[in-house]
């Protein structure tokens, strides 16, 4: 009897040792190949973008409030550009609303400025910007148009919903953007249930990654006041979120630093209550990879990444210091199993 006493806590042991190792030994990363690498003109800086069909993009930059469409197969120029200048109702000198985020739900696209302030630390309202436009095609062509009012006070509500106060929001938007603790927001992404996830690049509490849903972004639109869902945080190795997107119950997380330095990493993960799952690409951190398109009839087996190059060289110049737009680019590559 007592042999067996001991051999069955010797079986529990071993069982406990297997858990706690599977807690703190993560699975390998996933294998994935970065595929079909192409320039896109126009532009250097690719903050957000969604898919338009199987062959279309529309992308938008931080460097100014215009949104551009792109052929998937015909890397160069843009197609057509919108100008949504006049529709934000923009003030001051600092017209740029810093827009990082994109998500299509259905036939409307929802976009999103960091609401963080500027380099310098002084405060830029235009950057608090969240708005939609629908989406048609009609004869090939495309026509984007915006609905309802850019919203302008999704950081006060933000601020106002207490179940937030342990983030310390308030405090974080009053610093620079790459500074421990402040505030950027970057990323953007549908759910199931209709609803948006805001991921924030920085503050990053206690180590993990911050994504707020929001639960009502039609109302919003239509100057209703925000509602929230409770904070989810992941554990991205310390990084913050750069681009998030969902396609049929996953969803494909851009991961990196929120000074920006340091290396980007890629995940997928199956939403709230599941670990996020490391992809691993070779190559990623040779290009600086902010927007993810995720398109319905590619699914996951292969979806698009898009660089922000603003600062990358050409012939000694920074890309977003160029004057003439005909020679800023921006990356694209694939990920494919």
């Amino acid at each position: 009897m007592r042999a067996l006493l001991c051999l069955m806590l010797g079986v529990s042991a071993l069982a406990r040792a297997g858990e706690s190792a599977a807690a703190t030994n993560p699975p390998p990363a996933v294998r994935l190949n970065l595929i079909r690498p192409a320039r896109y003109f126009g532009m250097c800086d690719a903050s957000g973008a969604v898919a338009v069909s199987s062959n279309l993009f529309i992308v938008a930059s931080d460097e100014d409030n215009i949104l551009r469409l792109y052929r998937v197969d015909q890397p160069g120029r843009p197609v057509k550009e919108f100008d949504c200048n006049a529709f934000l109702e923009l003030q001051g000198k600092s017209l740029e609303a810093d827009l990082e985020g994109a998500a299509r739900i259905g036939n409307r696209a929802y976009w999103i400025g960091s609401h963080g302030r500027n380099i310098n630390g002084k405060e830029r309202f235009n950057r608090h910007r969240f708005f939609a436009t629908d989406i048609a095609m009609s004869d090939g062509e495309v026509s984007l148009t915006p609905v309802g009012r850019p919203c302008k006070t999704l950081l006060e509500d933000l601020l106002r919903d207490a179940r937030f106060a342990r983030f310390h929001l308030d405090e974080a938007s009053r610093r620079t953007p790459k500074a421990p603790k402040a505030l950027n927001i970057e990323g953007l992404a549908a759910t199931p249930e209709g609803h948006l996830l805001i991921g924030l690049r920085n503050p990053i509490p206690a180590g993990k990654a911050l994504l707020i849903p929001l639960l009502n972004p039609n109302e919003v639109i239509e100057g209703t006041p925000a509602r929230f869902g409770s904070a989810i945080q992941l554990d991205l190795g310390r990084l913050g979120i750069r681009d998030i997107a969902w396609h049929e119950g996953t969803y494909v997380i851009i991961a990196g630093s929120y000074h920006g330095g340091g290396h980007f990493r890629l995940f997928r993960w199956a939403g709230p209550g599941a670990r996020p799952e490391l992809l691993r690409v070779d190559h990623l951190n040779e290009f600086h990879p902010e927007a993810l398109v995720i398109y319905p009839d590619r699914g996951l087996r292969e979806f698009q990444v898009l660089s922000d190059d603003g600062t990358v060289l050409i012939n000694g110049c920074p890309c977003k210091a160029l004057k003439d737009h005909n020679r800023q680019a921006f990356r694209s590559f694939w990920v494919a199993r």
